[in-house]
């Protein structure tokens, strides 16, 4: 079993002048100690579970990058970007020029969005949830055909492209983050190499509507690696996180994506090395 890290608050003692240095803290610590992944929201104001809207917050893949020139093992994502934040062939050229910057350590982690305050605050697109679905699923049509051989046009209901180029090409993995079972399982299983899942959904019975989906489309369920984003909270034992990690490989899951207090601390760093070796023997059902 996996092990990353999540980095969703930039709030700490020094204000704003602080936050490269702790960043990159945080990039190098998940580095050092041996995670697989690390990963940003892709927000424009904080989100409630974590601050006060005011709270700092980085653009996703501005701090991707600088996070790519700080590391050399670990994985790089947003958890995830909302489609109506950039147009789709930005957003390729964007994910794509990471995995060129950070030698193939790209995820393009992406879903329908929600947040609807930060969209309506920054001039963005924030159509009804249907529309947003529907432009979600033209996205990972364009992203799937701008990293392959082709560079011809698209031309789908709400986006146009004259020619799919692609230079540096890239193929980075594709996250679909989100539970809904008859939209969004649907698109993991058609087009994501990757599904990403809140801790408290009920994950058998939702990896179970992700296997109906593959199997009517004709995908192999195993192909598909199944993520989960967990809290781990002031206090909580190494003995109750590595058991909680075990519980959800015994349900399927592959890789849990651990949010902690703060994540730049050395001590943090040393939890999520020590925990990241303890679960890394657990097979997850399934695999």
């Amino acid at each position: 079993m996996d092990l990353g890290l999540t980095c969703p608050r930039f709030l700490w003692p020094g204000g704003d002048a602080a936050i490269g240095e702790r960043f990159a803290a945080v990039a190098g610590g998940a580095d050092r100690a041996g995670l697989r992944s690390l990963w940003v929201m892709d927000h424009l104001f904080q989100i409630p579970n974590f601050g006060a809207v005011e709270n700092p917050m980085l653009e996703a893949y501005g701090a991707l990058s600088y996070a790519a020139a700080l590391t050399s093992r670990v994985t790089l994502g947003a958890l995830v970007t909302g489609v109506g934040h950039r147009e789709p062939g930005l957003l390729v050229k964007q994910v794509s020029t990471l995995d060129a910057l950070s030698g193939g350590r790209a995820v393009l982690g992406i879903g329908a969005g929600w947040y609807e305050a930060e969209a309506r605050g920054l001039g963005l697109r924030f159509p009804p949830v249907a529309e947003r679905f529907e432009r979600l699923e033209e996205t990972l049509r364009i992203a799937r055909l701008m990293w392959s051989d082709a560079d011809g046009p698209y031309e789908g209901r709400h986006y146009r492209l004259e020619r799919t180029l692609n230079a540096p090409q890239a193929n980075p993995p594709i996250l679909i983050g989100g539970s809904g079972e008859r939209k969004t399982l649907r698109l993991v299983a058609q087009y994501a190499d990757a599904a990403n899942l809140l801790y408290g959904a009920d994950v058998r019975h939702k990896l179970g509507v992700l296997r109906a989906h593959c199997e009517r489309l004709g995908r192999p369920y195993e192909e598909i690696e199944k993520t989960l984003h967990m809290r781990i909270a002031e206090g909580q034992s190494m003995e109750e996180s590595v058991k909680r990690c075990a519980d959800l490989a015994a349900m399927g899951i592959d890789h849990v994506i651990a949010a902690v207090p703060d994540p730049a601390d050395g001590a943090w760093q040393a939890y999520l090395a020590e925990l990241a070796e303890r679960i890394a023997p657990i097979t997850p059902a399934g695999r």
